[in-house]
């Protein structure tokens, strides 16, 4: 694997990336859910309990131990945790956008 790193000096000055669809802050709330908040100011709770408790959670399974799923946090706009599962960004946008409290199926 190789990374590639970005001069500073070829980067736009004063551009960041701010599509209304990232997200900007989460906070890890009771019973596996999360309050998001996207850059245009979309918000909403996020429900993971049904995911995280089914049979079929995949590597949400293991975030049934609290203290890896309060170990989440935001990397270039997605909701992430350190075992690698994530939430895609413009899924979590729309849900939320759409409902204000988002149920993620198990």
């Amino acid at each position: 694997m190789s990374l590639e790193i970005v001069n500073p000096l070829h980067r736009t000055i004063g551009v960041t990336a701010s599509a209304s669809w990232r997200t900007r802050a989460v906070a890890v709330l009771p019973n596996y859910c999360l309050a998001v908040t996207c850059n245009d100011g979309t918000a909403g709770i996020i429900d993971m309990s049904q995911l995280i408790l089914s049979e079929k959670a995949g590597i949400f399974a293991a975030l049934k131990d609290g203290q890896l799923f309060s170990q989440v946090c935001i990397e270039l706009g997605a909701i992430t945790w350190p075992n690698g599962a994530d939430l895609d960004p413009a899924w979590v946008y729309e849900e939320i956008g759409r409902n204000k409290i988002w149920c993620i199926p198990g």
